[in-house]
């Protein structure tokens, strides 16, 4: 074995239970790790100077192929419904065969960080298959100074061996393909895809179950923060506008995705971002755009022309093509990964039915109904066999990274937002004036507006009406904004459809909802929603 950067004595392949015939290479930076994909065949550069790879059969995460060791010590502490068990003696088998697997390849280490306060850090070690599964991995965490290298100890460990094929009569895997979790051991086993972001939500994963404890509120979010200090936190799914809403160059950014909010404020638990870039352009995502065309951001599965440019209006690959680059690419991106606590929470959700106000402000108790039920929803074509707009759940906006109760995180969302006063705001990104293949997506400048609004404070002084199927307050007017769209029913041509696309959407929440109800209080249920026939 040839062990090539390696300075401190623990970062040996051994010390992670890994050996090699190979050559391993330690803490590549991003020049190395773009010569080796490209010498390897990985990966190809943009005319940009980019570096752009395919995953190959995953364009996406698998969240059904995640499984977590289930024994005596995480018996009571992770949310079964959601977390697929496999056994320790599974686990087991499944490391000693991906050691047996790793054994004559060259290797890939990075000595990374989750968590950008120092007393709630995950020092990372990762090693990857692939030079350019590295390099992703090194944009996204947070990347230690060279001097720290020297006395670096990792507390988790994350192999991704795309090559490896699980058994799932050997290994308890649904199928050849594996995310193994061992939240006990800190470790982590990803087999049989290509795809890199299953190594980024490894990591959210765990410390969405060590922070809890420690009283610190692990979120699915993007943050910024203004001149004056008034952090916001953007909750919401994939699609639903996280990342390209929080690039605002008029505020500081955090981070896109993961957070941490404890006793001190907010703090990312990133060192880079993952922006979906399908349909991306320089005019309404500049500081996105420019990233794409740095040496050093990774795009994944982006079609490029005959001139190596990318076009990110194909999707004929997937609507789920992204790219990867460093904090630092964005201009106006926080150097600390830090912020205060929030003044404002928004709750990001693409309503495809057309029901939702373009913004509402929301109280507490709407505040965690809305947080538990995670609502957006996917649209027609984007996956196989939705043929018209399909509510989507996700709990916490981010079910699959959750290894405990929902309810624990809602409880402390809900008393942080108490102890902050913090205003609460859901935000619709879908359609308007109609349901998707009717109406049009609400126009993201009128968002911004609104978004402005309720960042300044300007929007608490508006007009509300109660909206009468929610129950939220909607503004009625908001300077520069077209008073027509704040009330959805008055957008579609037909109020009754209206009606009956609410009572449908209400109905949905409700019966979601229903898992829920045990763990709440009566405040957080006087909070659900009720059909009624809106007033003409």
């Amino acid at each position: 074995m040839i062990e090539i950067g390696k300075r401190n004595p623990q970062s040996g392949l051994a010390a992670s239970g890994l050996k090699t015939s190979g050559t391993v290479r330690y803490n590549f930076e991003a020049h190395s790790l773009i010569e080796e994909a490209l010498r390897r065949g990985e990966a190809k550069l943009t005319a940009h100077g980019a570096l752009v790879a395919d995953t190959g059969q995953y364009t996406g995460r698998s969240p059904k192929d995640k499984h977590v060791v289930r024994e005596a010590a995480t018996e009571e502490q992770i949310w079964w419904a959601n977390n697929n068990p496999i056994s320790r003696a599974q686990f087991d088998l499944l490391f000693e065969d991906f050691v047996a697997h790793a054994a004559s390849m060259d290797l890939y280490v990075q000595d990374l960080i989750g968590g950008a306060d120092a007393t709630h850090t995950l020092p990372t070690r990762v090693v990857t298959e692939y030079a350019w599964h590295s390099l992703f991995i090194r944009n996204l965490l947070i990347r230690p100074e060279r001097d720290a290298l020297d006395s670096f100890v990792p507390k988790m460990t994350i192999i991704d061996l795309p090559s490896f094929k699980a058994d799932p009569a050997r290994h308890g895997s649904r199928t050849d393909t594996v995310i193994a979790v061992d939240l006990i051991r800190m470790i982590v086993l990803i087999g049989g895809t290509e795809y890199a972001g299953e190594m980024k939500k490894s990591v959210f994963t765990a410390l969405n179950y060590v922070l809890p404890e420690r009283g610190v509120m692990p979120m699915h979010c993007s943050a910024n923060v203004g001149p004056d200090g008034d952090t916001a936190v953007f909750f919401g799914l994939s699609g639903t506008g996280k990342t390209t809403l929080s690039a605002d160059p008029t505020r500081t950014l955090i981070g896109d995705d993961e957070h941490g909010w404890g006793p001190d404020g907010i703090f990312n638990f990133e060192g880079g971002c993952y922006a979906k870039t399908i349909r991306l352009s320089a005019e309404a995502e500049p500081e996105i755009f420019a990233t794409t065309r740095r040496f050093g951001t990774v795009l994944e599965n982006v079609i490029l022309d005959e001139r190596g440019v990318p076009d990110f209006d194909d999707g004929s690959r997937t609507e789920n093509t992204r790219c990867a680059y460093p904090l630092d690419f964005i201009p106006n991106a926080s150097r600390t990964g830090r912020a205060p606590h929030p003044r404002n929470v928004i709750m990001l959700t693409a309503d495809a039915f057309g029901v939702m106000p373009p913004i509402a402000k929301l109280t507490p108790a709407q505040a965690m109904y809305h947080f538990l039920s995670g609502y957006t929803a996917k649209v027609a074509g984007t996956e196989r066999g939705v043929t018209e707009p399909e509510a989507t759940f996700s709990t916490c906006f981010g079910a699959p990274f959750m290894p405990r109760h929902p309810s624990e995180y809602g409880a402390l969302l809900r008393d942080l937002i108490a102890a902050q006063d913090v205003d609460c705001w859901l935000v619709n990104t879908g359609w308007t004036g109609g349901a998707y293949g009717t109406g049009k997506r609400m126009p993201i400048k009128a968002t911004r507006a609104l978004l402005s609004a309720a960042l300044d404070g300007s929007l608490k002084t508006a007009q509300f009406r109660t909206d009468p199927n929610f129950g939220f307050a909607v503004p009625t007017a908001v300077p520069g904004v077209d008073t027509g769209i704040l009330d959805p029913r008055s957008t579609w041509a037909d109020a009754s459809a209206y009606d009956g696309q609410a009572r449908k959407l209400v109905s949905m929440f409700v019966a979601n909802f229903e898992k829920f109800e045990s763990h709440v209080d009566a405040t957080v249920m006087g909070a659900a929603p009720q059909a009624r026939e809106a007033a003409e």
